[in-house]
C-alpha cells in the first residue's frame, strides 16, 4: 500500500469503506462505516478511494470533523442522539377533541427516535441534492430552501433533545 495520510478514504475487502484516522509506524487506524475502528497494516492491499498526502498533519478534532462529514455523506446510518433526561420513560398522550374517540398513548422514546430518523433522512436528502449531477445550482438552492423551512417547522421538537447541537435549526434571521 502506498503511504496514506489522515483523512484518506479506502475500501477494505472485509471491512468495506473507511477513513484513515491515525498513523503508526507499521499500521493505520481506520474507522470503517460498518466495522468501527480497525488496525490495517501499511503493506495490506486495499483500494484507495481518495488519498491524502501523509505530510499533511491534521489535529484529532479536524480528523473527527472530517470523519463525521464523510459518514453523514456516504451512509444512511442513524447516529445515537440522546433524549433529554426529563423525558426518559415519559408518555405522550394524544387526546382527540371528539370525546367519543379513544386517546392514543405513545412512549416518548419511540416518538423521539422517529424524529431523529426524520432529521437524519433530511440530512441524507440534503447531501444527495448537493451532489446531484443534473440539478442546476438554482434548483439545488431552491430545494435547500425547502429543507431549511422543514427544519424550521421541526424546531418545536427541540425541547426533546438533550444537547443543543443536536437540535433543528431553521432559517437564520439577521
Amino acid at each position: 500500500m502506498e503511504l496514506l495520510g489522515i483523512g484518506s478514504r479506502i475500501k477494505h475487502p472485509s471491512y468495506g469503506v473507511g477513513v484513515v484516522i491515525r498513523l503508526h509506524k507499521r499500521i493505520y487506524d481506520v474507522c470503517f462505516i460498518e466495522g468501527g475502528i480497525k488496525p490495517v497494516s501499511k503493506d495490506f492491499a486495499v483500494e484507495i478511494i481518495e488519498k491524502v498526502e501523509s505530510e499533511y498533519s491534521v489535529t484529532f478534532s479536524e480528523a473527527e470533523d472530517a470523519l463525521i462529514k464523510i459518514l453523514r455523506e456516504w451512509s444512511d446510518v442513524t447516529e445515537v442522539v440522546p433524549l433529554g433526561d426529563r423525558w426518559k420513560n415519559g408518555l405522550m398522550i394524544l387526546r382527540p377533541g371528539d370525546k367519543t374517540l379513544k386517546e392514543k398513548e405513545v412512549e416518548i422514546e419511540v416518538f423521539f427516535h422517529k424524529i431523529v430518523m426524520l432529521r437524519d433522512r433530511l440530512r441524507v436528502m440534503e447531501q444527495k441534492i448537493n451532489a446531484h449531477k443534473v440539478l442546476t445550482d438554482e434548483d439545488k438552492i431552491d430545494l435547500q430552501q425547502y429543507i431549511t423551512r422543514i427544519y424550521g417547522s421541526l424546531t418545536t421538537f427541540n425541547v426533546l433533545f438533550k444537547h443543543k447541537f443536536d437540535q433543528f435549526e431553521g432559517e437564520k434571521t439577521n
